[in-house]
């Protein structure tokens, strides 16, 4: 749930002028003009699969790292050959930079062509530093003066401050282990600032992050969004005919970017698409998505309403709590009859 605020942050600065999603990622990170694509072959003297270097049919967008379709990957969601060098370049690891991780990540090929697989992504990231060069400022820094602060959000930032650490919610034991998971120490501040994921918040901040995009980007406090621009967030990016990555189409289940899910992806979050495809209620133009330790939020248009739920639970554990919000939620919903 941290990357609708860190694709809003952009999505500020291309209102201002500062920032063009239809642009390479290159001219605004350099590093990342020569990044190839890694496909995997088999080499016919040995039978070894290696991964064969090719060039970039076209360059990867900025909008490519607000949809992730720029052929990036998480290293943990997968086994293929490009995952597993994610994996032995540490790429989540929280101790180094924004910028270090963005010219480690550079030298990595990249898994698709840009343009053609939607595949869950260091993407985010990616778009964080953009952030951080156009803007001269740390990502941080950002979202604090021109999103958390404008909206009253006192408890939300990239750590807990010392004064809110007795407030910082414990994971939920797991049954089959009687253990809390392991989570990230969040009370102290990171040296990676991670536009992809690790913010902190609250229910109620979050709604008032939510209820800035459901009103047409503003709200009483603040306005950060013209209205056209949270609905082209709001709006369904993917082209026809993109592929999916192995764990979009089999594991994601409802909250699938698929055709075959009713649904697609915009600029920030997963939108829905069509009516009757997906087994949770939801009206169409409805946008959401889910943190990795069990949260997510719904935005329903059509009905005005907003969906939070603020768990700490291992990701494949949460399914049934989110379905169940969902359910209890619609069906409290009466129509107006005279």
């Amino acid at each position: 749930m941290t990357k609708p605020i860190t694709t809003t942050a952009a999505m500020m600065l291309v209102e201002e002028g500062k920032l063009d999603i239809a642009a390479p990622v290159s001219q605004y990170l350099p590093e990342f003009k020569d990044t190839q694509v890694g496909v995997e072959k088999r080499h016919a003297n040995t039978g070894n699969t290696e991964l064969v270097l090719e060039p970039q049919k076209r360059p990867m967008t900025v909008q490519d790292l607000m949809r992730h379709t720029a052929g990036l990957v998480y290293g943990q969601f997968g086994d293929a050959l490009i995952h597993k060098a994610y994996r032995a370049q540490n790429m989540m690891d929280r101790g180094q930079s924004l910028p270090e991780m963005v010219t480690k990540l550079s030298r990595l090929p990249l898994a698709h062509q840009p343009g053609e697989v939607w595949e869950y992504s260091m993407a985010t990231d990616v778009l964080g530093r953009i952030i951080e060069v156009v803007s001269g400022v740390s990502l941080d820094s950002f979202v604090e003066e021109r999103i958390t602060k404008p909206l009253g959000m006192q408890s939300t930032g990239f750590y807990v401050r010392e004064p809110d650490v007795g407030r910082l919610a414990q994971p939920q034991v797991d049954p089959a282990t009687g253990e809390r998971p392991v989570m990230p120490d969040v009370t102290q501040q990171p040296r990676w600032i991670s536009g992809g994921g690790g913010m902190v918040s609250t229910a109620a901040d979050y709604l008032r992050f939510a209820e800035m995009l459901l009103h047409g980007g503003a709200t009483e406090e603040a306005r950060l969004l013209a209205s056209p621009t949270v609905k082209l967030m709001a709006s369904n990016a993917l082209p026809p005919g993109i592929g999916y990555s192995e764990r979009a189409r089999t594991m994601m289940a409802d909250l699938a970017p698929t055709p075959t899910a009713g649904q697609g992806f915009g600029l920030g979050f997963a939108v829905r698409t069509a009516s009757g495809r997906n087994p949770l209620p939801g009206s169409v133009g409805t946008y959401y998505w889910t943190g990795a330790s069990g949260t997510t939020f719904w935005i329903d248009p059509k009905e005005k309403l907003i969906g939070i739920l603020m768990i700490q639970v291992p990701l494949a554990q949460t399914a049934p709590y989110r379905r169940a919000l969902r359910y209890l939620a619609y069906q409290a919903l009466l129509d107006n009859v005279e």
